[in-house]
């Protein structure tokens, strides 16, 4: 077996199953899940009928790059997006169509990783479990910089030493982050684009909140958009992660892209070629139609703004929460351990939410994860309300 296997800790998930099943929730009560970010919100109809429209593709193979068509209309929504020149995105170089971004974090690990020279793979801290499987995996060490609230939540990059740099071939970011939600800004991003120059490392930026924000005037800025605005036309060293998931309500859909740096994506599509991961026909036509449209995308965030306001105005006056940038979580600091706080709460409420140290590593003697839980509004409003009520109740009942 594969030594690095056993470097792999379980997924978060499999943490909460165990922690839960030492309790019982209590009998009358419906059970409310805010803890795994699955969009509850109706997927577009018109995407569903164009999978209907074209099942009989299912008769067909599809290839690696996937039809023309999708990654030009990938490339469209990218220039409209986020303020790129049609000359400067090809969508045949430029982007890779991938099934689900998940997947598609981990594969890119494996092809940039030189796992010959003691590399590392630089997170945020908490993070996405992928990236830290992905580094191990690829055989090099993950190095994890705390998000705390001093910083916004956002990684204190200007004390990261010269030797970690340099032993740095990947810097994972995720802006909107997760669980956090804080948004990197333009001039960190430049900031970040003028260190793997002089260092010589990839950023992967993990864009998979960006359509979900709160000021229709201020979406979140990519990184593709800040090559844009310093002349990198090329995205040398930078590519970007997006997913039809969370944007467009199509979790199953299992639909996204990367785009950014030819030069890294050439042998990114060999490698993708031997790992044989094709998105089907039908699903790149139906992914189409999505990124083609936006007036779904601006409904999908009406209905997220009216359940941060409805919880946000039950829960501020009795925990440590406040609106995100971006995404669909809150990021709420406990009065007592994460953990007893997510048994306790299902226990007496029957609502499941993560504890954060489930989604973090103790580094520097500090888990940034402990006594906070992430939780996930993307139930209906209704149910996102009672939630919210009952954890008021809850929280008022440990102050007693």
């Amino acid at each position: 077996m594969n030594p690095f296997l056993n470097r792999l800790q379980p997924y978060p998930f499999e943490k909460l199953k165990a922690l839960k099943a030492q309790v019982n929730p209590p009998v009358g009560l419906e059970h409310i899940a805010l803890s795994i970010g699955e969009p509850k919100h109706q997927p577009p109809a018109f995407v569903e009928q164009t999978l209907v429209d074209n099942i009989g593709k299912l008769a067909n193979y599809p290839t690696t790059k996937g039809i023309p068509e999708f990654s030009e209309a990938i490339a469209q929504w990218l220039c409209r997006r986020f303020k790129l020149s049609n000359e400067n995105i090809d969508p045949v170089k430029n982007v890779i169509p991938v099934s689900g971004t998940r997947e598609a974090l981990f594969s890119f690990t494996q092809t940039i990783v030189d796992a010959s020279k003691n590399p590392l793979v630089v997170s945020p801290n908490p993070f996405y479990q992928i990236y830290e499987g992905a580094a191990f995996l690829a055989g090099a060490e993950p190095h994890f910089l705390a998000c705390e609230a001093e910083q916004h939540f956002i990684p204190d990059f200007d004390a990261v030493s010269d030797d970690i740099w340099q032993r740095c071939q990947l810097l994972f970011l995720c802006s909107p982050g997760n669980p956090t939600g804080s948004v990197i800004d333009t001039a960190t991003l430049k900031k970040l684009i003028a260190l793997a120059d002089k260092f010589d490392f990839v950023i992967a930026s993990d864009e998979c909140y960006s359509e979900l924000y709160f000021d229709e005037q201020v979406p979140p800025v990519g990184l593709l958009q800040a090559c844009a605005e310093i002349g990198r036309n090329d995205y040398k060293r930078c590519v970007v992660f997006h997913s039809l998931s969370k944007r467009s309500n199509l979790p199953g859909l299992r639909s996204g892209f990367v785009a950014g740096d030819a030069d890294i994506l050439k042998p990114y599509l060999l490698y993708r070629t031997y790992q044989g991961c094709a998105m089907p026909i039908q699903h790149q036509l139906a992914s189409i139609a999505a990124w083609n449209d936006e007036q779904h995308v601006l409904e999908n965030r009406n209905q997220y703004r009216a359940k941060f306001d409805a919880v946000l105005s039950i829960l501020e006056n009795v925990l440590d929460v406040s609106k995100p940038d971006a995404g669909f979580y809150l990021w709420a600091k406990t009065p007592i351990a994460d953990t007893d706080f997510a048994q306790r709460l299902f226990a007496e409420q029957n609502i499941t939410v993560l504890p954060g140290r489930y989604i973090a590593r103790e580094a520097d003697g500090a888990n940034p994860g402990e006594n906070r839980i992430r939780m996930a509004l993307v139930a209906p409003l209704e149910e996102c309300i009672e939630a919210a009520q009952r954890i008021k109740r809850f929280v008022s009942g440990l102050a007693q």
